[in-house]
């Protein structure tokens, strides 16, 4: 009897070893012309939720390019068009000299920021869709206007003048434009 027993085990062994193999070669075919897609994790395991293929970077990549870019280097003379995504002080040549830019916020439809220039400061914020601010640093003063800025595009030289427009963006980022007559 024990004979008989072990025969069955065998034979069902090999029926059993058959499907299996039938049933991955039936798997690994596919009606579409695509390449099958590959997976990291071994059969019956969930895909790690710290995989670090699926992490999600830090600093967020812009849904809009700008001209130069992060470089904030190009502002140097006045005249740029940048992306951030994080608080950064910008220096450059203003009406009356050396001035910077400081972006004291920035963040999904947001914007936060503050121009010195000699013994001078302006400060302009905008949060929500398509919304911004435009400051015009003057040799005598500057002011500022916020609101909807929407596709408003690059903002024209004014003589004698550096103008600044930050545009927020629903990704996290805002994009800066400094234009001067220079």
């Amino acid at each position: 009897m024990a004979a008989t027993a072990a025969r069955g085990l065998r034979r069902s062994g090999v029926v059993l070893a058959a499907l299996i193999a039938l049933t991955a070669a039936a798997g690994c075919g596919s009606d579409s012309d695509e390449p099958a897609k590959a997976s990291s994790s071994a059969p019956g395991e969930r895909p790690s939720k710290t995989d670090p293929a699926k992490r999600p970077e830090r600093t967020p990549k812009p849904s809009v390019s700008a001209a130069d870019g992060r470089d904030i280097t190009a502002c140097a003379d006045g005249n740029c068009e940048i992306v951030v995504s994080e608080p950064v002080k910008i220096p450059f040549k203003g009406p009356r000299g050396p001035a910077t830019l400081s972006v004291t916020e920035v963040g999904p439809n947001a914007i936060a920021y503050t121009v010195k220039s000699g013994n001078g400061q302006s400060k302009g914020s905008a949060s929500g869709p398509g919304r911004g601010c435009i400051t015009v640093l003057r040799s005598n003063g500057s002011g500022n206007s916020c609101g909807g800025v929407g596709t408003a595009g690059r903002p024209s030289p004014q003589p004698d003048a550096v103008v600044i427009q930050a545009a927020t963006g629903e990704d996290g980022t805002a994009v800066l434009q400094l234009v001067s007559d220079r």
